[in-house]
């Protein structure tokens, strides 16, 4: 396979066969410095050597309904972790302080829970209020499955956009949730985008889903049109229904960044969760297709802190998007 074939025909806005999708996925060992190269080439033409760091707050942990298997915050799950009711404002809106203090684009607010109550929504509404009056930064709110009446609210408080992700394709789904289907998700994602709110919706790889599933998936990330995607790899968490399932490698998800790229050339591409456990040592490797990472851990995992990934920023010869523009430390709130 010429990847340079794939990278012109990205850059073209052409779209990929399955058997182009395959190539990529099997890109060898010895060929895939030169497969970054090429989703270098398409990432460089829509985002240069900018990256856009995400911070995000676990505002609501544990209590949920839902039994997703890959989740430590499942109904199902025997994962030891921290279980608590949403946070205060306070506690939020300093998160968002903190966020901009490390130079991040974007403070993503994450609640457990099939879907926020009416109090709970009526509260983060209120945070963003705040929020959006005290800290210039946006505002991305993951709060499970929304009415439209519900997104209107978010969209009406100043939050920029929702995250849902598919996480797997359609045919793979009952096998890792059976307490709500795929369907469910695409609904949400159709009454966040009809509110006004630009959407965040990406994947989860790792979780025992084919070649044709993972292909699947992408091209209905591409339906979707996001403004952003996180590809999420599976941390196999002890406690939870897939804890002893790890066969990724880190060539597999460099690979799998790379075809994201070139089936999405001018979409951001957020390397999330399993970041630092799946890619270890090639972590830097990941800005070369991807143009955005999450900083300061995850939703119950931790991973890698702002000083580091600016540091692995800077190393790459990157820049950080939106770097400094109002230093915010002082004011953090205690």
């Amino acid at each position: 396979m010429n990847y340079n074939d794939l990278a012109e025909r990205s850059l073209q806005g052409l779209s990929l066969d399955r058997e182009h999708c395959q190539a990529v996925l099997r890109c060898p060992q010895n060929r895939i410095l030169e497969l970054l190269q090429y989703a270098f080439r398409v990432r460089e033409r829509y985002f240069g050597n900018r990256v856009i760091i995400q911070l995000l707050i676990n505002a609501k942990s544990g209590l949920c309904s839902e039994d997703c298997a890959y989740c430590s915050q499942s109904a199902t799950s025997q994962a030891t972790i921290d279980e608590y009711p949403l946070l205060d404002e306070e506690k939020i809106i300093k998160g968002a302080f903190m966020a901009k203090a490390s130079q991040a684009k974007r403070y993503c607010i994450v609640t457990s829970g099939f879907a926020p109550t009416e109090k709970d929504l009526d509260h983060l509404c209120r945070v963003v209020r705040r929020i959006k009056g005290e800290v210039d930064i946006e505002i991305c709110n993951s709060l499970g499955f929304l009415s439209e009446e519900a997104a209107k609210k978010l969209s009406r408080a100043g939050v920029d956009r929702y995250n849902h992700n598919l996480n797997t394709a359609e045919r793979f789904y009952p096998r890792i949730c059976t307490t709500h289907s795929y369907a469910n998700r695409i609904e949400t994602l159709r009454n966040a985008r009809a509110a006004g709110l630009k959407l965040c919706c990406g994947a989860l790889f790792g979780m025992g889903e084919s070649e044709d599933d993972i292909i699947d998936l992408m091209f209905a990330l591409q339906e979707v049109g996001a403004s952003s995607i996180p590809v999420n790899f599976l941390n196999p968490i002890p406690g939870t229904a897939l804890a002893n399932v790890n066969y990724l490698t880190p060539i597999k998800c460099l690979s799998i960044l790379c075809l994201m790229r070139f089936l999405n050339p001018g979409t951001e591409i957020r390397i999330a969760g399993g970041r630092e456990f799946h890619l270890r040592s090639l972590q830097p490797l990941g800005l070369y297709p991807a143009n955005s990472i999450f900083a300061s851990g995850y939703l119950t995992t931790e991973g890698q802190t702002p000083e580091e990934a600016h540091q692995m920023i800077a190393d790459m010869g990157f820049q950080v998007e939106k770097e400094a523009v109002q230093k915010v430390k002082a004011s953090i709130p205690r």
